[in-house]
C-alpha cells in the first residue's frame, strides 16, 4: 500500500492512503539505518510504502519514495548533523511579527535562504497586525516590507480580526505548505482560523519575556478542506544553515546573486574584495543592507553555532 507520513512521534508514524484512512506504522530496521546524517529517516510529507498487520490500522513502512525536495535544520542532537522538517513541499510560509514578539531579521534571512537552496518558493505572513496601529509599529511593519516585497510575496494578516485570511486560504488551496515561525507568532492560531475544523493546541506568549510558549512540538501534516495540506512545524528559536558550500551561499540571496554577475573577480566572496559590484549595490541600497549584513552572518559563522 502506498500513503503520505502526516505524523512522527517518536518511532510511530501516522499516515494516510489515497482514500482518507489513517494507519500508525513502524519503520523496519534497515530503513532505520539508511539515513545516519539525520534524526529522522522518514519525515513528515514523505510519501511511503507500507503493509498492514491483521488488525488492519497498524503496520510497518517498508519503503520511501525519492523526495522531490525537503527542509531541514541544525539537529539539537550532537550526534546528527540535521533535522529534516519535512518533505514534497509546495511552498514554505514563514509566520512573522514584528513585535510581541519581534521576529529576527536574520532568522528571516536563514530561513528565506534555506528555502531557497531546497527550491520551495517562499512566502511571508506579517501577522498580528491589529496590535500594530501605533504609528512606530506601522513605520517598523513598513521597514520589514521594505526589505522583502521586492523579493517575494508578502502579506499583512490578522489571526484575531480575520484581516487576510482568505487571502491565505487562497495561497494554501490544493498545495503543501508548510507553515513556520518563532514561538508566540500566532502560528497554529492563524492556522485555526484557516482551517476552523483542525482545532490545534495554543498557548499566549509570556507577557514577561513577549517570548512564545511551545504549543506545537512534532510537525505534523492536516489535509485541508479545499484540497492540499497544512504542515504544521514546532516553534522555531534558530535556523542553523547545513550542507551548504561557503563559496554558493550568495546563490541563496536572490539579489546579491544577481549582482555578483558584474562583479570584477568571478570568485568574489562579496566580503572584502576590490572591483565587488555587490558591495557598491549595499552602499547604493539596491541591495538592502540588513539582507547583506545576514549573508555576512551565514558567511562567517562557526560549525554548530549560528545566530538566532
Amino acid at each position: 500500500m502506498k500513503g503520505k507520513v502526516l505524523k512522527s512521534t517518536g518511532s510511530w508514524y501516522t499516515i494516510i492512503d489515497e482514500d482518507g484512512n489513517h494507519y500508525k506504522c513502524k519503520i523496519r530496521g534497515k530503513l532505520r539505518l539508511k539515513s545516519s546524517r539525520t534524526t529522522n529517516p522518514i519525515t513528515v510529507g514523505d510519501t511511503v510504502e507500507f503493509s498492514t498487520e491483521s488488525d488492519g490500522v497498524t503496520g510497518n513502512i517498508d519503503g520511501i519514495e525519492p523526495r522531490r525536495n525537503y527542509i531541514i535544520r541544525k539537529s539539537s542532537n550532537l550526534s546528527r548533523e540535521s533535522h529534516i522538517i519535512a518533505a514534497n513541499i509546495d511552498q514554505a510560509i514563514l509566520v512573522v511579527t514584528i513585535d510581541f514578539p519581534e521576529t529576527n531579521l536574520v532568522f528571516i534571512d536563514r530561513y528565506l535562504a534555506t528555502s531557497e537552496a531546497y527550491q520551495i518558493p517562499a512566502i511571508l505572513l506579517f501577522n498580528k497586525i491589529d496590535l500594530y496601529s501605533d504609528e512606530i509599529f506601522q513605520e517598523k511593519l513598513n521597514y520589514y516590507e521594505s526589505i522583502y516585497k521586492p523579493l517575494y510575496p508578502c502579506y499583512r494578516v490578522s489571526a484575531k480580526t480575520g484581516e487576510g485570511i482568505e487571502e491565505v486560504r487562497e495561497i494554501i488551496r490544493g498545495k503543501s505548505s508548510l507553515f513556520s515561525g518563532n514561538s508566540g507568532v500566532g502560528k497554529s492560531t492563524l492556522i485555526n482560523r484557516v482551517e476552523p475544523n483542525l482545532n490545534l493546541k495554543t498557548a499566549d506568549i509570556s507577557h514577561y519575556h513577549l517570548k512564545g510558549k511551545h504549543t506545537t512540538t512534532f510537525s505534523e501534516m492536516f489535509p485541508l478542506e479545499g484540497g492540499g495540506f497544512i504542515i504544521d512545524t514546532p516553534g522555531i528559536k534558530g535556523f542553523g544553515l547545513v550542507d551548504m558550500d561557503k563559496r554558493e551561499i550568495f546563490h541563496f540571496f536572490p539579489e546579491i546573486f544577481k549582482v555578483s554577475a558584474t562583479c570584477q573577480y568571478k570568485n568574489c566572496t562579496h566580503e572584502h574584495e576590490p572591483g565587488c559590484a555587490v558591495k557598491d549595490a549595499v552602499e547604493n541600497y539596491l541591495i538592502h543592507p540588513s539582507r547583506y549584513y545576514s549573508y555576512l552572518s551565514i558567511m562567517n559563522e562557526q560549525e554548530g553555532k549560528y545566530r538566532t
